[in-house]
């Protein structure tokens, strides 16, 4: 009884603390808007109420964009298998035991001799499925670029278990896209939607999971803009429709039965659905499929620069107080933003006047230009800004590649205040890293020995010395961290590293 009257005596005194709060909230709210408050009548802060009415079913929707939904079934080759260096051995058994006739039926065949297992005359194939959704009366269908991937056969199997033999037209590999055709027309097909759509909206997701075909999940938009290093060009919609391996490439469609996304992967420890699912803007695959419709192939604007994001310590480095833009980590060589006066260290701001708020942005935003076509950029370089003309080329497989060794027989020098020690370059520019102390600034800040340290405070740095001197400089200017160009693999980055500690 004593506990159930203390627990009555709490309960009334929370209450009443939390009137006393709410009439101390109306109070604040109403005097910020000018209300004029009586002494025994205080006014409380209106509450926002919102209606909202959801759909009661998805029927309507499903029973129209359903038929525009296929099964997509992939045949490919697989090298044959060789028992060989693979632990796989013909016990040696009683020839009693009955275990023989299973060896002799299903383990490796020999070659006459008994030398080496005999790999079988036939090829071999592999099965794999996913999901896809015509987009023209005439039979072209979207799906994924890893569900066709390497494939000789592809089959796809309509609502009604129709199959038909499709051709890949082509695929991007930088968004995961590919285009299918298949033979006739007056397909049952589905409109791309224009725009990306709200955090919170309703989505429907139809697809092929676990090779369920015409399988219907639903949920909602849980974020935008998501970069889960895919590729370059990142710019996921998440959902949490349940969305599961066979899902990929089928479509997530708004309630006016606009495809909003490419289903194309799912976030999962165990992976099956945890209610985190990624799809690829409707606004990008248009670009990409008319382009694919066209010419097979999607060509792009190439600049010629690893870039990486300016983050506060790089900021600090470099004396400035924005993290927007894209930091240029090295202009390649033979390259479109060489040619033009790019250098590393300048942060590019603007493309055609147009703000670059990070790398990702200004991948996309160069993307989307022909190649050879003119662009005017504009890069911060040593606190002053500069505009600079850039011809851009044509996107392929260019990479820079430098080779860097350190000599062995160097002396190294020791900066104990960023707990490193580091020797002249032999083999190239810049100095090498050849130890780095535990738990130190530079190891905090990843690097590692055997990188390679082309510049330090905007200099460039060939002994241990001059390493020192542009840490004096920067620590002299009143900088907390000194910003060094590092090289590893013949990959440069900038690396921010404090310099008021060790």
């Amino acid at each position: 009884m004593t506990n159930s009257s203390n627990g009555r005596t709490r309960t009334k005194r929370f209450r009443n603390a939390l009137l006393a709060s709410a009439l101390t909230l109306g109070a604040v709210g109403a005097a910020a808007s000018g209300a004029i408050l009586s002494d025994t009548k205080p006014v409380l802060a209106q509450q926002v109420e919102v209606e909202v009415q959801g759909p009661r079913d998805f029927t309507q929707l499903v029973q129209r964009v359903k038929p525009a939904v296929v099964s997509v079934r992939v045949k490919s080759k697989v090298d044959p298998v060789d028992f060989r260096g693979h632990g796989f051995d013909m016990p040696n058994l009683p020839d009693d035991n009955p275990l023989n006739e299973f060896f002799k039926r299903f383990g490796p065949r020999f070659d006459d001799d008994g030398d080496r297992p005999r790999r079988s005359p036939h090829p071999r194939f592999g099965m794999s499925q996913g999901s896809g959704f015509f987009i023209s009366e005439d039979g072209y269908i979207v799906t994924n670029d890893h569900v066709v991937d390497d494939a000789s056969e592809v089959t796809v199997v309509m609502e009604g278990g129709k199959e038909l033999t499709a051709k890949v037209v082509g695929v991007d590999d930088r968004t995961d896209l590919a285009l299918l055709k298949v033979e006739g027309d007056g397909y049952t097909y589905v409109p791309l939607a224009n725009e990306k759509p709200l955090i919170g909206q309703w989505v429907v997701a139809v697809g092929n999971p676990f090779g369920l075909g015409g399988t219907v999940t639903a949920g909602i938009v849980s974020a935008d803009g998501r970069d889960i290093g895919a590729g370059p060009y990142d710019d996921f919609i998440q959902i949490d429709a349940p969305v599961n391996r066979g899902n990929s490439g089928g479509p997530t469609f708004n309630m006016k039965g606009e495809v909003v996304g490419v289903n194309t992967a799912i976030f999962s420890p165990s992976g099956g659905n945890i209610g985190i699912a990624f799809a690829i803007p409707a606004t990008v695959v248009s670009d990409v499929v008319a382009e694919l419709r066209e010419d097979g192939t999607v060509t792009r604007g190439w600049l010629g620069v690893q870039i990486q994001p300016v983050t506060e310590d790089i900021a600090e480095g470099l004396g400035i107080s924005s993290t927007e833009g894209a930091l240029v980590a090295d202009p390649q060589e033979g390259g479109p933003a060489r040619a033009a006066g790019i250098k590393a260290g300048d942060i590019i701001t603007e493309v055609d006047g147009n703000a670059v708020d990070g790398p990702r942005q200004l991948a996309r935003m160069i993307a989307a230009y022909d190649p050879d076509t003119e662009v005017e950029l504009t890069v911060l370089r040593g606190g002053e800004e500069e505009k600079l003309t850039v011809t851009l080329g044509k996107l392929g497989k260019q990479v820079a590649s430098l080779d860097n060794q350190g000599g062995e027989d160097a002396d190294a020098t020791s900066l104990a205040g960023l707990g490193l020690s580091v020797e002249p370059n032999q083999g190239g520019e810049g100095v090498v890293v050849v130890d780095v102390k535990p738990g130190s600034a530079a190891d905090q800040k990843g690097i590692a020995a055997g990188d390679v340290i082309l510049s330090a405070g905007g200099e460039e740095v060939r002994s241990g010395g001059e390493l020192e001197d542009r840490i004096a400089k920067v620590k002299g200017a009143g900088r907390k961290a000194v910003l060094m160009q590092v090289e590893r693999n013949g990959n440069p980055r900038f690396v921010a590293v404090p310099t008021d500690r060790s």
